[in-house]
């Protein structure tokens, strides 16, 4: 079964699904949407879609461990989640948007023109740090 990573946003939430046999980063795409209960239900359709087994959503930590309001609301989009059946892993996401931006600057995207494809690119290095952590 596959597992979805997200990168919750306030305007776009990057979602990357791994391979059907749960090793690689495969697939990702955005989606646009403010309301969480909306989200959750889009999330959900996307995944029963893909026959995804385990969402992972990404948990922003402060860079000293610490919690703030945006940790807050990805607790609460869990609890949406998991209100609709879906099995959900919180993961530190901790630089991953920064080290999106990053990998698109070196690659020569322009800031302006990757604003929605860096949500994605943080989804999938969420996924790549929670496959690599399955792994002995």
């Amino acid at each position: 079964m596959r597992i979805m990573a997200i990168d919750y946003g306030d305007a776009r939430t990057g979602i990357a699904v791994s391979d059907p046999l749960g090793l690689l980063a495969g697939e990702t795409f955005v989606i646009k949407q403010w309301d969480p209960a909306a989200l959750a239900d889009a999330i959900a359709a996307e995944a029963e879609t893909r026959e995804v087994a385990t969402l992972v959503l990404g948990l922003p930590k402060n860079m000293d461990g610490t919690e703030g309001p945006r940790a807050e609301k990805s607790r609460a989009l869990k609890t949406l989640l998991e209100q609709r059946g879906m099995t959900v892993v919180l993961w530190d996401e901790r630089r991953t948007t920064v080290d999106a931006h990053r990998i698109l600057r070196d690659n020569g995207k322009k800031e302006k023109k990757h604003r929605a494809t860096v949500d994605a690119v943080a989804a999938a290095l969420i996924l790549e740090g929670y496959l690599g952590s399955l792994r002995p």
